[in-house]
Parts: structure tokens; C-alpha cells; sequence
């Protein structure tokens, strides 16, 4: 990845009070702050003592809460006060914006969570790219929030070749997934932002922020091969669906077909694939490509290599093979070039340059641990270089 360079220094918001934040109440922020938390209005208007009604005024900026309400929303939502202040920059999504990986099994709740966590890893990518360069969005159609879709990339396949071309990967294996999108400018985030609940979330991405962000789940990061495919079928929705409505069947199997492609070009596997479908030379060849073996026996019969019945005989065999621990699993840990590190190491390049944790979140009126769940900070993961 290109090295990362300071360019400057933000300001740091200062502490404010409830008074004064009553009297400029930023009625968008409640919203924010209330879908991060995953709560109801009803919810929250009973934390505090309310009527929902009273809440629904409050969030429509048709009446403001007093000094003591807003106190009492923060120990609610969990947010220091400065958090309700207007005036920071600020990118509202909505759920239309935004293509779920599980959109039928995610909660309405989740995604609205999903939503305002996107929104804030916007906001924190925001003020890092105030204090250090990052790598320029390579992505085509791509300008600032905004995607032309190139008739060239609407059929999958078509797409991900134009891809590899744009990005110079040629025609084999994609060593680092997750570190490719970063180097050309794609926002890349995993973390458990849903608690216990983000398995439900799974994964998504958008395109209509000034960068476009991909956030991927652990569940996934469970087997790094489904953990890449993943990203790549969002890197796929970012290219070819700006417009299209989320959750439809017909983009979801494109966005597949792109990720396939993507990884394993057909120029490329096709003379590598078996003749049948022999589960142990799949799996020398999912090492190899860095793709499953579900994936590989998806290619080729996508690829017309084996009949449709080979086809079901070889997802049977698997699963009753995996049940005894064969074909075992690999988790991302043991993988750096597949974990998020953009906004890590920007902010350690910031940081070096005199910005603290402390600081950054002052900046972002959130609290430090919740920078540190944006920036995917983890006791587990080593410090990772963008190399």
C-alpha cells in the first residue's frame, strides 16, 4: 500500500454542558445515537421518563429536550454529551444505501445499527484523512459518493476481469483480499459492532459516501476463505449496484458470480479443475487460490466442468466430512493481509504526529472505547504493517 503521510492537524472538540448543548441540539444525533444503541424510541423514551411521542418530537427537531433529558439520554444511549452538539460533520445514510449480505434474516433494528456504525466508521475515517493521506478510491465509476455504472461492467464476470485489469492483479491468485481493497481506497472495517447479534448482520458495504466502506463480520472472519469471498462479493455490489434495490436474489447471485470470477478467473482455473470432482485435489487447489472447496465445487459446475449430479454427490460428501473434522477450517487470525489495518495504521501515523486516543475521541463527542471498536482495535491482533 502506498505509505500513509500527515498533512495536518484537527481541532479538538472542547467539553460542553447539558444547557448548552439543550440550546443546539442536533435532533440527527439522536437518531444516530439510538439506532447504535439498537433501541426503539418506546424504549428509550421509558429509560428517561418520557412519552414516545415526546421522543419522536425530539428526533424530528420539532421541540427540544430540556438540560436534565439530555443528561438522562446519554446515560441511555451510552454517549458523552458533546455527542448531541450540532455542528460535526456528519453522513447520513439510509437503508436503501446500504447492500446487506443476509438482508431477509437481519433485523430492522440491526441494520439501523448496521447503518449508524457505518456512519460513524465515515466520520472517524473523516477526521484521520484530515491528518494523513490515504490511498486514492480506484474504483470504476467511482467519484466521491457517487458511481456511473460502465455498461462494460454490468455482466459479473465481465466486471471482475475489467477489475483485475484496472488494478493490475493479473490473472492468478489474490494473495491479501482485504489488503488489495485498502491499497485502492476501499474502507474496510471488522468488528463485533452488534454484540452477540452481528452474525445477523453479516456483511455489507456502500457507495454512497465520499469513500466507499465494506464492513465485514467475525463470523466469517471464522474461515478466511468464506471471509474473502465475502469481501469481494461487497467489492462486487460497489462496482455494479450503485442504484439497485438491496436484498434482491438476482444482484445477490451476481455479486457471487463477480466474487467467483474475481478470485478464481475461468481463463486461469478452469484447466486446473478436475475432471471429477475429487474433494482432496479441491482442497489443494482452495489452498492454493485461497478460495473453499464449496466455492471451487460452485466453479465448476457454474463452469460446466461436472453434471449436476456430481455436482449434489460432492456438497453431500463434504458435509458428512467435515462432521468427522476433515477439511478442517482456517480462521483469518493466521492471515494479517485479510485484517482491516487502514484506519489502524492511520491513526498510528497520526498518533506518532502528537494525536491520542483521548483526543480523537473528544474530536468524534464519542467515548475511547468506542474509537478503538472503529478503528478495529483488538488485544488479540498483532500490529500490522501496510505493506
Amino acid at each position: 500500500m502506498s505509505r500513509l503521510s500527515v498533512i495536518g492537524h484537527g481541532e479538538s472538540a472542547g467539553t460542553q454542558s447539558a444547557v448548552e448543548i439543550a440550546a443546539a441540539f442536533d435532533p440527527g444525533r439522536l437518531v444516530q445515537a439510538r439506532r447504535l444503541a439498537g433501541l426503539t424510541k418506546s424504549a428509550v423514551a421509558k429509560q428517561i421518563g418520557v412519552s414516545a411521542v415526546a421522543l419522536g418530537h425530539w428526533e424530528a427537531g420539532t421541540n427540544l429536550p430540556r438540560p436534565d433529558h439530555v443528561q438522562k439520554l446519554c446515560e441511555a444511549l451510552d454517549v458523552p454529551i458533546p455527542f448531541f452538539a450540532a455542528g460535526r460533520p456528519y453522513a447520513r445514510l439510509s437503508e436503501s444505501d446500504a447492500h446487506f449480505r443476509s438482508l431477509r434474516r437481519t433485523p430492522a433494528h440491526q441494520r439501523a445499527k448496521a447503518i449508524a456504525f457505518t456512519e460513524q466508521v465515515w466520520e472517524l475515517t473523516y477526521a484521520l484523512e484530515k491528518r494523513v493521506q490515504l490511498p486514492p478510491v480506484r474504483l470504476p465509476g467511482f467519484s466521491a459518493g457517487e458511481v456511473t455504472p460502465l455498461v462494460q461492467a454490468a455482466e459479473p464476470a465481465r466486471a471482475a476481469q475489467m477489475l483485475r485489469a484496472e488494478w493490475d492483479l493479473g490473472l492468478g491468485k489474490i494473495p491479501r483480499m482485504v489488503r488489495v481493497m485498502e491499497q485502492h481506497g476501499v474502507v474496510v472495517t471488522l468488528s463485533p459492532f452488534a454484540g452477540s447479534a452481528t452474525p445477523t448482520v453479516d456483511a455489507f458495504s456502500t457507495s454512497r459516501l465520499p469513500r466507499p466502506v465494506v464492513v465485514l463480520t467475525p463470523d466469517r472472519a471464522q474461515d478466511v476463505n468464506r471471509h474473502r469471498f465475502t469481501a469481494a462479493h461487497e467489492l462486487g455490489h460497489l462496482i455494479m449496484h450503485p442504484d439497485a434495490a438491496p436484498g434482491d436474489p438476482q444482484i445477490e447471485k451476481e455479486a457471487d458470480q463477480f466474487a467467483a470470477e474475481l478470485l478464481t478467473p475461468a481463463e486461469s482455473i478452469t484447466p486446473l479443475l478436475p475432471n471429477r470432482l475429487d474433494l482432496h485435489a479441491l482442497d489443494r487447489l482452495s489452498k492454493e487460490w485461497g478460495v473453499s472447496i464449496e466455492s471451487l465445487i460452485y466453479r465448476c459446475h457454474e463452469l460446466g466442468t461436472v453434471s449436476e449430479a456430481a455436482y449434489r454427490r460432492a456438497f453431500q460428501r463434504l458435509n458428512q466430512l467435515r462432521k468427522v473434522s476433515l477439511f478442517n477450517l482456517e480462521s483469518v487470525d493466521g492471515y494479517p493481509g485479510e485484517i482491516p489495518a487502514l484506519l489502524q495504521k492511520a491513526f498510528e501515523v497520526a498518533e506518532s504526529n502528537g494525536l491520542s486516543l483521548t483526543a480523537l475521541a473528544q474530536e468524534l463527542s464519542c467515548k475511547p472505547a468506542r474509537v478503538r471498536m472503529l478503528l478495529g482495535q483488538s488485544d488479540r491482533r498483532p500490529q500490522l504493517r501496510l505493506v
